[in-house]
């Protein structure tokens, strides 16, 4: 038998939520978001697209099944619907707020003012556009000679080496841009963070590319899962430099394992240009 609920049994639970819900947007007015637990996060994400029904436990499902609030908002539109309780509106809401916030990172490294200062900090603000793609990008940061970033290009989308890259590409596009340096970053989709061989060559022709018009790399990055593998950090960088400054044009094997091939945490702080422009 099917026991309908009242009206007033209706309007008490609507008033609950409702009461719920101004709760929680006034713990994150009042401590913000690192008082949240995970699921009180994905709740508040749901209210938006449905601010009359209770999302708390299609909030505890979503993260039953996608483990993270990262996992939640990376996961696929059509996985998100067949949580009970997310529907399209709520799944649509979920992407549009991922993109905006992955827009808001890049815009804010590409500002006017935005001075970077060594690997992690590119790591940081990088790698909520990056992570979790399905395909490796390959970007470019072109940079003054204060370390400000002046713009940031996609060149390459799919597979990342020489023949996808073109180095000719780079130093045109540093060129026009008036850049003095460039930092370049792509991810892995598998997570992993350890350079192939495709990208140490990549590094290489592109060190010596843009050194023909005395434009300096500063940094490759590759972007994993929460970590990432600098080139300058590990040595590889400078070794390339020296090779070119050596005029050594024939190819630079870096597949010998050493000291300063190891996998680092910190990319090294990179000197300005030029400190009195």
């Amino acid at each position: 038998m099917v026991v309908k609920k009242t009206k007033q049994e209706t309007a008490e639970i609507k008033t609950d939520t409702a009461g719920h819900r101004d709760r929680l947007r006034k713990k994150f007015s009042d401590k913000g978001i690192s008082a949240f637990n995970d699921y009180e996060i994905v709740e508040l994400l749901l209210a938006f697209g449905t601010p009359r029904r209770d999302t708390k436990q299609a909030a505890k499902d979503a993260l039953k099944k996608f483990k993270t609030v990262r996992g939640v908002l990376e996961a696929p539109e059509k996985e998100l619907r067949q949580i009970h309780g997310v529907g399209p509106v709520n799944s649509i809401a979920i992407q549009f707020i991922k993109d905006v916030s992955r827009k808001y990172l890049q815009d804010k490294i590409a500002g006017p003012s935005t001075s970077v200062k060594s690997s992690q900090e590119v790591f940081n603000y990088l790698f909520h556009a990056m992570s979790g793609l399905k395909k490796e990008v390959f970007k470019v940061l072109f940079l003054n000679s204060q370390n400000q970033i002046l713009a940031m290009e996609d060149l390459s989308k799919g597979t990342v080496n020489s023949s996808a890259v073109s180095p000719r590409e780079v130093v045109e596009s540093a060129i026009n841009h008036k850049a003095v340096s460039l930092i370049f970053a792509h991810n892995h989709p598998s997570g992993g963070i350890e350079p192939s061989q495709s990208d140490k060559d990549l590094t290489r022709d592109l060190v010596f590319a843009v050194g023909t018009v005395d434009i300096k790399v500063l940094d490759h990055i590759i972007i994993g899962n929460d970590r990432y593998f600098s080139f300058a950090g590990a040595g590889l960088i400078e070794q390339c430099e020296l090779n070119f400054q050596n005029l050594k044009i024939n190819p630079v094997s870096f597949s010998k394992k050493s000291d300063s091939t190891r996998l680092t945490d910190s990319g090294l702080p990179w000197p300005l240009s030029n400190p009195d422009e």
